[in-house]
């Protein structure tokens, strides 16, 4: 059998320039913010060598501005996308051409969020009443960077109309140089919704994503929204370019483990274990605790990782009684697979007790 590597020791740097130019963005993990900062993208990346990552949303202002450094990540996240918020050209210039110096393989601008605070900052969703304002930042964008420039948007916002108004949006924007939307397939409702509502509330309508592609051969398209299982994600793929899947991912991330094969169809596909990705993590665990980290910030990415498997509830159980111990146990991971282990154990041995008895 072939023997599983963690990314750490995949060419990923000796091959990153080829890899920028050749990202195939038929499966995605969408930017979610507080949830995919750098720790979680290599937990992911752990479970699949090809879906295309995104980081959280960043801002300019804290790119530009802030005083800690929003944009680190590891090596092994390659394939990774910067989705960036902001409205102004200038600033949105300038930290493209810092990300690309930075490494990232492309930014992906954020037209999408419908939070108070970014609907504050005049940009997220709101944008998509502008699409001049966009389309102005991804030609300034271009100017200064070579890797490419994308939009992640929804179908439309409050009472704009699904057909005309993401037209209207998308086609100004993609004669200013974007290529590449990635489209929510729900209204965002700035005026009487919450965030978290706006992720559930509004129906769904993939058939007007679907149109988009049909009648704009030559844009790729990739759909987000209530993607929740590999055969919806393959349905999908027979309409449109890409597919986005994100809290369905959060929540169960094992899903990930057979997207290089059922996705990408890479039939030499090594599938990691379970166990394979508790060895692996509290390996990055150690260092990152040597560097200063707490495993909770780590650990937390992983509560799903048994989710729907004998001993689930109790890995959850154990890490978030344990994970935010004052004594930053780097064997927490371990520690935690012991007691799922035992759960197991047992389940099997009352299987066959019951069988004997029958």
């Amino acid at each position: 059998m072939q023997e599983y590597t963690t990314p750490k020791n995949r060419e990923t740097t000796k091959n990153k320039e080829m890899v920028r130019k050749t990202i195939d963005h038929r499966f995605s993990v969408a930017p979610m913010l507080d949830w995919t900062d750098r720790h979680c993208r290599y937990f992911l990346r752990l479970l699949s060598s090809k879906s295309v990552l995104y980081t959280e949303m960043v801002t300019t202002g804290a790119i530009i501005y802030g005083k800690g450094d929003y944009l680190a990540f590891n090596e092994a996240e390659h394939p990774l996308v910067l989705q960036l918020g902001g409205c102004n050209s200038a600033d949105m210039s300038k930290c493209a051409e810092i990300a690309q110096a930075r490494g990232y393989d492309e930014i992906n601008i954020n037209v999408g969020c419908p939070s108070d605070r970014v609907k504050n900052g005049s940009f997220g969703a709101c944008l998509m009443t502008t699409p001049s304002i966009v389309a102005d930042c991804v030609k300034a964008m271009q100017k200064l960077v070579d890797i490419p420039i994308t939009v992640k948007c929804r179908i439309g916002i409050d009472d704009m109309d699904d057909d005309a108004g993401l037209s209207d949006f998308v086609l100004p924007i993609y004669e200013a140089g974007c290529e590449h939307f990635i489209v929510h397939a729900r209204k965002a409702w700035l005026k009487g919704l919450s965030p978290k509502q706006n992720r559930s509330v509004p129906p769904l309508n993939y058939d007007r994503v679907y149109r988009l592609k049909q009648d704009n051969q030559n844009l790729h398209i990739s759909i987000n929204g209530g993607v929740s299982t590999l055969e919806q994600a393959e349905q999908h793929l027979q309409h449109v370019n890409g597919v986005m899947m994100g809290r369905e991912i959060y929540s169960n991330p094992y899903i990930l483990s057979q997207i290089d094969s059922k996705i990408f169809g890479l039939s030499d596909t090594v599938i990691p274990s379970r166990s394979n990705i508790v060895d692996a993590m509290t390996t990055y665990i150690k260092e990152e605790v040597d560097k200063g980290a707490r495993v909770w910030h780590i650990a937390r990415h992983m509560l799903g990782l048994f989710q729907g498997q004998v001993g689930g509830k109790i890995w959850r159980r154990y890490l978030s009684q344990n994970g935010t111990a004052k004594h930053n146990n780097p064997l927490l991971l371990l520690e935690a697979y012991e007691q799922v282990l035992a759960a197991q154990e047992k389940a099997e041995l009352d299987a066959l007790t019951f069988g004997q008895k029958r």
